[in-house]
C-alpha cells in the first residue's frame, strides 16, 4: 500500500539519511547493491555499508518506493517506483534532493 510522499521516510530512524541517498542515486536509473554505492560515493561523498545498504533497501521496498527490476544474473536491480519519485520531487528546500537532483524534473 502506498504511503503519502509527506510521510515516506517516517520510519526509517537512522536509515533515512541513507534511504534518501539510495533515492537520489535510482533517479538516474535501475542500479544494484554495488552499483548504488559507488554511485552515492561519488555524488555525495559518502559510502554507505552493506549492511546499512541492504536494510534501507528492504524498508524501501516494503514502502513502496522502490522495487526490484528483472535480472538474469545474481545481481538484484532496483528502480523508483512513482510514489518513490514523488517522494524524491517533494523532498523539503535545503535537503539536497527534490527537483534537479540526480535527473529529476
Amino acid at each position: 500500500m502506498p504511503v503519502a510522499t509527506d510521510k515516506a521516510l517516517d520510519g526509517f530512524g537512522r536509515y533515512a539519511g541513507p534511504a534518501t541517498l539510495i533515492l537520489a542515486s535510482l533517479a538516474d536509473g535501475a542500479k544494484h547493491g554495488y552499483a548504488l554505492t559507488k554511485d552515492i560515493e561519488s555524488f555525495a561523498g559518502v559510502r554507505v555499508a552493506p549492511g546499512t545498504l541492504y536494510e534501507a533497501l528492504a524498508r524501501l521496498q516494503a514502502q513502496g518506493l522502490i522495487e526490484p527490476v528483472e535480472s538474469h544474473d545474481r545481481r538484484r536491480p532496483y528502480r523508483l517506483t512513482e510514489v518513490g519519485a514523488a517522494t524524491l520531487r517533494a523532498a523539503p528546500p535545503g535537503s539536497g534532493l527534490g527537483p534537479g537532483v540526480r535527473g529529476m524534473a
